[in-house]
């Protein structure tokens, strides 16, 4: 019997970006740091039979694209902002899964920070 084919991924790790978060009243003027780390699932095989970029999931066009759209976010929960990351995520066509982590430093007195961790899947059909 043959073992399960695991998937691949790409991990974007500890992308520090500030924005607009949270349902605070200086929280609604005053950006924020959130750190955000990515883990896309793709199946990656083709890639490392060619040595192509071609070939791959663009992690470096990804990153520019999360970037923009984040900077330029007013959420107010840091639930709809993984959710929005990834959606991003999943429009890359090599994509099956993404699993995103939203960390806001200092949300919560004492604790280092507060996280949200979600994944989703692409629609078969996507």
């Amino acid at each position: 019997m043959a073992a399960e084919r695991r998937p691949d991924r790409i991990h974007i790790r500890d992308l520090r970006l500030r924005c607009i978060v949270g349902t605070n009243g200086e929280e609604r003027v005053k950006q924020q740091e959130v750190v955000i780390n990515i883990t896309l699932e793709a199946d990656l095989r083709a890639a490392c039979a060619s040595d192509r970029i071609e070939d791959t999931a663009d992690y470096r066009a990804l990153k520019l694209r999360v970037v923009e759209m984040v900077e330029k976010s007013r959420f107010f929960l840091i639930e709809r902002l993984a959710e929005a990351v990834a959606a991003l995520c999943l429009r890359e066509p090599r994509a099956a899964r993404a699993t995103v982590t939203v960390d806001k430093p200092g949300a919560l007195r004492f604790a280092r920070s507060v996280a949200v961790e979600i994944t989703r899947d692409k629609e078969a059909g996507a």
